[in-house]
């Protein structure tokens, strides 16, 4: 994937070492991109997706910061133009999940640490790409939300005030940049198999499922989303086939609702 004759799009991960945001940085790759992926703490699985990157005859860098740390954001960006270059792609896909309480039992932190993670995250690496973003043939940002939004269940207003502050942010910048060749979408997955789904898995069924490949059976199309098919939405985003296609939100649940 290049953004002219010669010139290969880089592109930037948030959370790309694991679960779904790993998925897209492979897909990525695959289509031709060097990527920065970015982890907060995992930083073996950031390498291993890195090297798998590499070794399709792609340059990766695994790269801390905190998406909610503005000064983080700042050297992230800043080793990301030294290394690879200045990035065409961004997808915000790092994210924590609330622990399921209700809005009287919530501690006020982690409302304001799945907020920062989120929205702020999103906004900081926002902020920081769509300049590099302005002088390059083209620019994508994907942000990574959820179905969550559309049916905001109870005990869970952290993680639904966050991805739907999340979705307000995109929508307001794919119309501050589209003069600027800078496209920007949603994703907003269901259910999907990953250490976060499984977690969620366990506590909706309260133990009587493991993970979320046990609810298979019940999921639309026999098996419930799996990474790679987040990713692939992803990749048709930022390809010349979505050349057209800003401020756009995308559900992948398999019209599950």
């Amino acid at each position: 994937m290049t953004d002219g004759p010669g010139t290969t799009r880089v592109a930037l991960v948030s959370g790309g070492g694991r679960g779904i945001g790993r998925a897209i940085s492979l897909a990525l790759a695959e289509d031709g991109c060097d990527v920065a992926v970015n982890y907060r703490r995992d930083e073996d699985a950031a390498v291993a997706t890195a090297k798998e990157i590499e070794a399709l005859g792609r340059r990766a860098i695994a790269v801390q910061a905190s998406v909610d740390d503005w000064d983080a954001d700042v050297a992230m960006v800043d080793r990301v133009l030294e290394e690879l270059g200045a990035p065409s792609i961004l997808v915000h896909s790092g994210g924590i999940a609330s622990r399921g309480q209700s809005v009287a039992d919530t501690d006020v932190a982690e409302l304001d640490r799945v907020m920062r993670t989120h929205a702020y995250g999103g906004f900081y690496l926002a902020k920081l790409c769509v300049p590099l973003m302005k002088d390059q043939p083209r620019g994508d940002i994907v942000m990574i939300s959820s179905a969550a939004t559309d049916g905001n269940a109870g005990w869970g207003s952290p993680y639904n005030m966050a991805k739907a502050a999340l979705e307000a942010l995109a929508y307001t910048l794919a119309k501050e940049v589209n003069r600027h060749g800078v496209r920007v979408n949603i994703v907003a997955p269901g259910l999907v198999a990953t250490e976060m789904g499984d977690r969620l898995t366990k506590a909706m069924t309260g133990g009587r499922a493991a993970a979320a490949s046990d609810l298979d059976a019940d999921a639309p199309f026999g098996h419930v989303c799996r990474p790679e098919e987040v990713a692939e939405v992803v990749r048709f985003l930022v390809s010349d086939a979505a050349a057209y296609v800003s401020g756009a939100r995308i559900r992948v649940d398999g019209a599950s609702r």
